[in-house]
């Protein structure tokens, strides 16, 4: 082929004009141009006279397709999909889900909204399970904060604000968590009416949220003082009594050991269901005995555990843990400071608490020591003998197990010493008077200094076994 003959294939500068305006049209919109050559233009061809008119037509750009209900109904779909998979917590499938939404270009901006606030949740979710990555909360801190940044007059930003600050005060940011807590108290009294009763929920969730935030960082009068101002508060009676005893167990802690009894009693009187009165109860007595006032320690003791039979049908197992707890505890205290009569009270109450051998042994033993304390030896013996026999097996002839086996060969220590001390006074008394009744020892008229004995009689006193366990 000839130059001339390449030549009359290209088309002339007319055509060529029109076919870089469809090119440009194409690239703009794809198959939908703006611009269209006339009917009578011949783009091949450029041996043909010209048209003596010619014009390139503009039309209007063409609408997008309107989306199909399946395109619509898909962001929906994986919002729910992803809010499902993160409650049964399949934490990496439902992030698959929420990116999807955020990396597809045609997302709306309400889709965009609710993805961001459903992945800051899942993190936050995944944050929390034992072991996790401290990573997961701090992706949900920045996911919110982009969101309030983003979305700043959204109705979802006081909700944003407070799961913001519960964020960073598990990340130890107590400061800047309170300081979003009183964001959200004032950014609901900006928004619409509508919505008043849900607004007016968050700025009384906040304020509880401050004196926890207190309570955590260790500033425990803060905590009392926020917390008495909740109470104030038009609040459910769960969550005031809630505030109520958040408000002792504050000046427990802080060390206002004497507000703190005035607190829990009242808390006691006024909310006598409530979960935490055991505990309630506990700390009364602790308190109680900080402030030496030992004879008030010992009612409030026993009144705990004389409570198991009105109150355990709602929460046996909290009611159990803290009546054994407090009674341990206080009794505990008592024997070591020498009161062994309130001691001696108090183990009679905790071995009522339970018939298992596990727990009635170790109190048993406790009661025989005091017994023994008391000189009460009779008693002490029979106590040591219930532990001795336990230690021998059950009657079906099960082995005991190792906590009991080795409490009974201390029940047995115990009782062999005694065996030796009585027949070491008796011997003594026999030395010394004649008779090997202590009684007519007491009532022998005193004769001067006994004699010096050339060498007194003795027993070898046996071996002590390994310490007790702890009868906790």
């Amino acid at each position: 082929m000839n130059r001339r003959s390449i030549s009359s294939c290209l088309p002339g500068p007319r055509a060529a004009l029109i076919a870089l305006s469809l090119l440009l049209g194409a690239r703009a919109g794809g198959a939908d141009s703006n611009v269209i050559p006339p009917a009578d233009l011949a783009v091949g061809g450029g041996s043909g006279p010209a048209p003596a008119a010619a014009a390139v037509i503009a039309v209007p750009p063409a609408k997008a397709p309107a989306k199909t209900d399946a395109q619509l109904r898909e962001p929906e779909g994986l919002l729910k999909l992803g809010a499902r998979l993160t409650e049964r917590g399949e934490y990496g499938t439902a992030e698959i889900a929420y990116w999807q939404i955020l990396h597809n270009p045609d997302r709306t901006i309400p889709d965009e909204k609710s993805a961001l606030l459903g992945l800051a949740h899942l993190y936050r979710k995944q944050g929390g399970v034992p072991g996790a990555d401290a990573i997961y909360v701090t992706k949900a801190d920045a996911i919110y904060e982009r969101f309030l940044k983003d979305f700043p007059e959204d109705e979802r930003a006081p909700d944003a604000l407070l799961e913001l600050g519960r964020t960073q005060r598990e990340m130890g940011a107590y400061n800047l968590a309170i300081s979003r807590f009183y964001s959200v108290i004032n950014s609901t009294l900006k928004f619409p009416s509508q919505g008043f009763e849900h607004y007016q929920a968050l700025a009384k969730t906040a304020q509880f949220e401050i004196a926890q935030t207190y309570f955590e960082s260790g500033d425990y009068v803060a905590a009392a003082r926020y917390f008495s101002k909740v109470r104030l508060l038009d609040l459910a009676p769960a969550d005031r009594a809630h505030a109520h005893f958040m408000t002792a167990f504050s000046q427990q802690l802080g060390g206002d050991y004497e507000q703190a009894v005035a607190t829990l009693r009242d808390f006691i009187s006024q909310w006598p269901e409530d979960q935490n009165v055991p505990q309630a109860r506990y700390f009364l007595s602790t308190s109680l005995l900080q402030l030496n006032r030992t004879q008030e320690a010992l009612v409030a003791t026993l009144d705990l555990l004389r409570e198991e039979h009105r109150r355990d049908a709602g929460d046996p197992k909290r009611w159990s843990y803290w009546q054994r707890r407090t009674g341990n505890q206080i009794a505990n205290q008592f024997f070591q400071t020498g009161d062994t009569f309130n001691a001696l009270a108090i183990y009679k109450g905790l071995n009522e608490l339970s018939p298992e051998p596990s727990w009635r042994l170790p109190v048993t033993y406790q009661i025989a020591l005091c017994y023994e304390r008391l000189h009460q030896l009779d008693d002490a013996r029979a106590a040591y003998g219930l532990i001795i026999a336990a230690g021998k097996g059950a009657p079906d002839g099960a082995a005991p197990g190792p906590a009991v086996a080795q409490l009974a060969q201390m029940a047995d220590w115990r009782l062999r010493h005694l065996d030796w001390r009585d027949n070491v006074e008796r011997q003594f008394n026999v030395f010394f008077t004649g008779s090997a009744d202590p009684a007519a020892a007491k009532a022998a008229p005193a004769k001067g200094a006994p004699p010096e004995p050339a060498q007194p009689p003795h027993e070898s006193q046996p071996k002590p076994p390994s310490p007790a366990p702890n009868s906790s």
